[in-house]
């Protein structure tokens, strides 16, 4: 596994790192600590030594099962966590006290006496531009509570109002083959700031590894069922915003015309992503033992050829980039 330094200011990430949400089961099938730990266990076996989580996943239920297993761990992990999303803020209720309470919940469910890594999480714009929330977050780390600071966000215009927050470590984006235009009008202004860049949805749910046909189903209470138009909440975070059908051709079109024969869908997607410098890390998630061993394989794969970017940027531009939907 290599390595990789978060923003200019932060840590050594492993590029490859493990996203948590799954670990709170909000969504599909519920997970036992036994497989949670296996999970996380294999995650430290293959060179992974960053966990991404948030308060809301499970109602701190992640955070949990990350904090007892962190007691177990002889191997220095990095995690960061979230807030933002959890029914005492969101969407309107955002205040110094509902941060405080929120981080000393974090720091009881994780055993740590510091977060690594705090990120607001997706927070309504306006809250963005105003920008008392970051003197929030810098008093918290002026106290201790959390080491550094960062954002997860939807669109290009969060991220670049962020950027322009001093202090800022990391954002935390949407990107995959099918979400390319971060390349030219993000990327850049933060390799500038000397801010790093967390990938999720580095598969777009699910879609990008190519297991998919159009006989698949999910579960009543998976976001790719009940989200998939933005029923429930941006849906940009589901399938990348694109309709699933659409989704399934793009697929079958990288497969037949573009991927290289030494390739599975899953290794071509998470190497592309790695293959941009501003990128820090990537979170993909993982419910099996296998997942975790595949997705940290990635980071040993060679980059890949300037002619199957080109390819890539060609079906992104003429073929995937009009239908996608949500905040982008």
């Amino acid at each position: 596994m290599k390595n990789r330094k978060l923003g200019g200011a932060g840590f050594s990430v492993s590029e490859v790192g493990l996203g948590c949400w799954q670990l709170g089961a909000d969504w599909g099938k519920d997970m036992s600590k036994e497989t949670a730990f296996s999970i996380l266990n294999e995650a430290v076996k293959n060179g992974i030594t960053f966990f991404d989580t948030a308060d809301v996943y499970g109602n701190g239920k992640s955070e949990s099962l990350i904090g007892d297993f962190l007691k177990t761990c002889d191997v220095p992990i990095r995690v960061a966590t979230k807030f933002g999303r959890a029914g005492d803020a969101y969407p309107d209720k955002y205040s110094k006290d509902t941060l405080r309470k929120s981080v000393e919940g974090s720091l009881q469910r994780l055993g740590v006496n510091s977060i690594d890594l705090l990120q607001l999480h997706c927070i309504p714009i306006h809250y963005l531009k105003e920008g008392q929330i970051f003197d929030w977050l810098r008093e918290l780390q002026q106290e201790g509570l959390i080491e550094h600071f960062g954002a997860s966000v939807e669109t290009v215009e969060e991220g670049l109002i962020c950027l322009e927050q001093k202090g800022l470590l990391s954002l935390q984006v949407i990107f995959n083959v099918f979400r390319q235009k971060l390349v030219t009008e993000l990327f850049p202004q933060a390799e500038a700031k000397g801010v790093g860049i967390i990938v999720r949805l580095p598969l777009a749910s699910g879609l990008l590894t190519g297991k998919f046909n159009s006989s698949t189903s999910f579960s009543e209470n998976d976001h790719r069922n009940y989200n998939r138009n933005g029923e429930a909440f941006n849906v940009g975070e589901t399938f990348a915003g694109l309709p699933f059908e659409k989704g399934l051709e793009f697929v079958d079109s990288i497969k037949n015309n573009i991927i290289p024969d030494n390739l599975a869908m899953v290794q071509l997607a998470l190497r592309w992503i790695l293959d941009h410098q501003a990128v820090s890390t990537i979170i993909p998630g993982a419910s099996s033992v296998n997942q975790v061993i595949g997705n940290a394989e990635v980071s040993g794969i060679e980059a890949l050829s300037k002619e199957t970017h080109t390819a890539l940027i060609n079906v992104y531009e003429e073929q995937i980039k009009p239908h996608i939907r949500g905040g982008y």
